[in-house]
């Protein structure tokens, strides 16, 4: 029992409560809109807020993390489904951002001054490269021939602001759906789905983190002879928030 209590360092209980609150979502062809940026707050004040907003979520999401019990196995389809649930909650409850509304925030703040369609397309492929995102339709590619189409008709680089040959590319995109079987419609199950393999993945890294700690208690001299295997689906993380 002692190595079952002491398994977690204070290194490793942080960065597993970084996993926890860890907050991915193919990019939508159509994101091409820019929006106008929030009013500039004076430095003291907008450090206030900040810190009174990102206190507030944290308490929030411990909360609940708190009361539920997160079984670290990554292999059971149940407790992969449980811990989505639970970060949706936290999620919906800190009002943080969804794995989609991420990325699209991600988006609108590394483009938003890109006046062509062409770096544009460059950029949400470094997007997607930097968040882990697999593009195993093709999709990208897909996309950059539509562009090269569209300007090989227009004879000159489609700009962003230029509505008649953004509406030709936009009918591509539309004909690139089609072909791949993405409809608008579906979005919100592909959403679940990546969810579904983010909250896996998270499970998987907390499960190895914990797995190394356990190994590296057993090899200090207090613990060697303590002989019960630990299972890690047996431990509460509450007890270590």
């Amino acid at each position: 029992m002692a190595l079952r209590a002491r398994l977690f360092s204070k290194s490793k209980l942080a960065y597993g409560s970084q996993v926890l609150l860890q907050k991915e979502y193919a990019v939508p062809v159509r994101h091409f809109a820019k929006e106008s940026a929030p009013p500039a707050l004076k430095g003291d004040e907008m450090l206030k807020n900040v810190f009174v907003e990102v206190k507030s979520k944290f308490e929030t999401a411990l909360g609940i993390l708190k009361k539920e019990k997160i079984t670290i196995a990554p292999e059971d389809p149940a407790a992969v489904s449980h811990y989505t649930n639970v970060m949706k909650t936290v999620r919906e409850k800190a009002n943080l951002l969804s794995e989609s509304q991420d990325i699209l925030a991600t988006i609108e703040t590394e483009t938003q001054d890109i006046p062509d369609a062409r770096t544009y397309l460059l950029t949400l492929k470094e997007i997607r490269t930097k968040k882990g995102l697999l593009d195993d339709l093709g999709a990208e590619a897909m996309m950059i021939d539509a562009l090269d189409k569209v300007e090989k008709e227009l004879k000159k680089p489609l700009l962003r602001n230029d509505k008649k040959g953004m509406d030709l590319l936009l009918a591509e995109f539309d004909k690139i759906n089609k072909q791949l079987g993405i409809r608008k419609e579906d979005l919100p199950k592909y959403e679940e789905q990546l969810e579904l393999k983010l909250a896996k993945a998270q499970l998987e890294e907390l499960k190895k983190d914990v797995v190394e700690a356990m190994e590296t208690q057993k090899k200090r001299e207090e613990f060697k002879d303590e002989r019960e295997a630990v299972d890690v689906k047996t431990l509460d993380i509450r007890n270590f928030l």
